[in-house]
């Protein structure tokens, strides 16, 4: 989102986080601008009953939890490293400065986080009341639109990636994937999901 060398010039700092490994915790206060160089990141919710929900996965490029940092509120959710991730951490002073300074960057940052308030309105609606089926084809859909090149489109999502991004078991994913996969609206090949 933001070039590299723009974030170093800002005073970025550069951080390295295995998998599984914490980044922020919900409720913490939001300090910090995060994008990713290379891996991958979670940011999730744990309910009263120990259930996980997956707000959202971010990926090379993509940065995470910046409404906080606007709105001077505590991060919503937690977001943990899915594999090893290198990330670019910039102070929210530093990032008010950046934006203010080159208006074009303010700009795409400003559509990104329209495109995701644009995500989470079409998740919601297309999992609300929807069979399983529905759910996973509106999340494979919008993916599609957002990283698709090209020719088939091929989900880097698990099963349980997906159930936990749809709010559906992965016993449940596997079911209604199966059942696209005979409907003829996705194919799978050596066990990877493409649309």
């Amino acid at each position: 989102m933001i070039p590299d060398d723009l974030l170093l010039d800002y005073g970025s700092t550069f951080e390295k986080f295995n998998a599984s490994e914490i980044i922020f915790n919900e409720k913490s206060r939001a300090d910090f601008y995060y994008q990713i160089k290379i891996g991958e990141v979670k940011m999730f919710n744990i309910n009263d009953n120990g259930k996980e929900f997956v707000q959202g996965i971010f990926y090379d490029g993509d940065s995470f939890g910046e409404p906080p940092l606007f709105a001077d509120f505590k991060y919503p959710a937690s977001a943990t490293a899915l594999k090893s991730t290198e990330i670019y951490k910039l102070s929210k002073k530093n990032l008010f400065r950046l934006l203010a300074d080159h208006p074009k960057i303010h700009l795409k940052f400003t559509k990104a986080l329209a495109k995701r308030l644009f995500y989470k309105a079409t998740i919601l609606k297309g999992i609300s009341g929807h069979n399983p089926e529905h759910r996973i084809l509106t999340l494979i859909d919008f993916l599609k639109s957002k990283y698709g090149t090209e020719g088939p489109f091929q989900v880097e999502l698990t099963r349980q990636q997906i159930g936990d991004l749809t709010g559906l078991r992965v016993e449940t994913v596997i079911r209604a994937v199966k059942q696209l996969e005979l409907e003829g609206e996705i194919e799978i090949i050596n066990r990877k999901v493409f649309r």
